[in-house]
């Protein structure tokens, strides 16, 4: 393996990508650090050290700081982050099938690609002004989304609004500028990876909280772990992180053939049989299911507190406390309904089937046709059935530990599990296997000392 990692740096093209990949993810650490002007870097600080605390107080806000690197935390221009990006990418997604327009473009080959991503480009400024307005305003009264009566907003009002969005989304877009340079000069997919970054940039401070709780005490002094409850936990990220790999690795392999003719010269022509397989994918949506779970839960609750406090938005707000049964019970009926809702918008198995039979290809035992669409379609939902049980399981683990009796640190629990977890291991792998590829292409060993990784489509 370390053999692996010193051959990296002995191809030209491989170094030279590498050390542009370096660059353009300090260039967003730098853009992580730096505060917009206008607000207490102190006032801050305690602000938002209710994260720490309270995972449910924040919703919205402790995901974007999670997924910025902590730049919400210290509000600084890089602070939305790539999420706009995502936003309007996964938009575009699930409008594509359904607008004709949208789904003719990425048919017209480089011209359409090009209308479709200044189209996603344009939705993704739109994305970051409402980001960028919403949070500015979030500063200004951070009461609103359960952060505190503290004020760090020297002179609020629309001129701090509107400069804050100014550079709040000048900042957002300069970061997908640098994700699409790491795309096309660096190595992995530029978004996914500089998710992963700030993610992995979090690590560093939950081994910290974990230190103070096991030697010291929590910081708060509301609960400690024994050397006991440390293996416990080391064990459990052991297990959550191989099945983490499980889901996002596993497939079911539906055999395909292909009937070819070959000439024979003055013999005549032969058929014959090509087999290959179909990759139904166990976890076909990937993330997005808690995204969207978490996102719809985090606005509703949001939504809730910029209303009159009476009898049904207190019920309401009860109900939809981090952590309770009845939110357990809604964030999984949610996420069952999105990872089922994705792989239909997502996954055609008629306009598959009509594939195969126009390169006369079947399934074998499958009559071409209606009968194999119909055998994709079941066969992918009770795959998706599984691997939206196994999400499901990832997604609430966090949860259970930040609410147990152990009372985990949102900081520390993020790590068991759901999206982060996901996120980590989908992009590492992806990663792998493009580093892979080059250290393969020039005879130099890879990673794994059996082989290439699995192909596997891009987070």
């Amino acid at each position: 393996m370390l053999s692996a990692y010193l051959n990296c740096f002995k191809i030209p093209e491989l170094r030279k990508r590498l050390f542009f990949t370096f660059a353009m993810i300090a260039l967003v650490q730098l853009a992580a650090a730096i505060p917009c002007p206008g607000i207490d870097p102190a006032r801050l600080k305690e602000l938002f050290g209710n994260l720490n605390s309270d995972a449910g107080a924040s919703g919205i806000m402790g995901m974007l700081n999670l997924f910025s690197g902590g730049a919400m935390e210290k509000f600084a221009i890089g602070a939305l982050g790539i999420m706009p990006y995502i936003s309007a990418s996964i938009i575009l997604q699930l409008m594509t099938p359904v607008i004709p327009a949208l789904s003719k473009m990425t048919r017209e080959g480089e011209s359409g690609m090009q209308q479709y991503n200044f189209i996603m480009r344009l939705l993704t400024v739109g994305v970051a002004i409402v980001q960028g307005v919403m949070f500015s305003m979030a500063m200004m009264e951070p009461s609103r989304v359960g952060l505190g009566n503290v004020s760090v907003v020297s002179n609020p009002g629309a001129g701090f609004i509107l400069q804050t969005v100014i550079i709040l989304t000048g900042g957002s877009m300069f970061i997908t500028w640098l994700g699409e340079m790491v795309t096309e000069r660096g190595v992995g997919n530029g978004a996914s990876l500089i998710i992963t970054v700030n993610i992995v940039a979090r690590i560093p401070s939950a081994l910290v909280s974990l230190y103070q709780m096991v030697f010291m005490g929590s910081a708060t002094g509301e609960s400690q772990l024994t050397i006991l409850h440390l293996l416990i936990l080391v064990v459990l990220f052991v297990a959550v992180t191989v099945g983490a790999i499980v889901l996002t690795e596993g497939m079911r392999k539906i055999p395909v053939r292909y009937a070819q003719q070959r000439s024979m010269g003055f013999l005549g022509r032969s058929t014959g049989v090509q087999t290959t397989y179909l990759p139904l994918r166990v976890n076909y949506a990937n993330v997005m299911p808690i995204i969207f779970a978490g996102a719809i839960l985090s606005f509703v609750e949001m939504g809730i507190r910029y209303l009159p406090l009476n009898g049904v938005t207190q019920w309401i707000s009860t109900k939809l406390a981090y952590g309770s049964p009845s939110y357990l019970v809604i964030y999984a009926a949610l996420l069952l309904l999105f990872s089922f809702f994705w792989v239909a918008n997502q996954f055609n198995p008629i306009q598959i089937a009509d594939d195969f039979q126009k390169n006369n290809g079947y399934i074998p035992g499958i009559r071409p046709g209606k009968p194999t669409s119909d055998f994709l379609d079941h066969a992918m939902t009770r795959i998706t059935l599984a691997g939206a049980i196994g999400l499901l399981i990832l997604a609430i683990l966090p949860m259970v530990l930040a609410t147990s009796f152990l009372k985990i640190p949102h900081t520390i629990a993020q790590f068991f599990g759901g999206t982060s977890l996901l996120i980590i291991v989908g992009v590492m792998l992806d990663t792998m296997r493009q580093i892979q590829t080059y250290l393969i292409s020039r005879n130099y060993d890879g990673f794994l000392s059996k082989g290439i990784l699995r192909n596997g489509r891009t987070m």
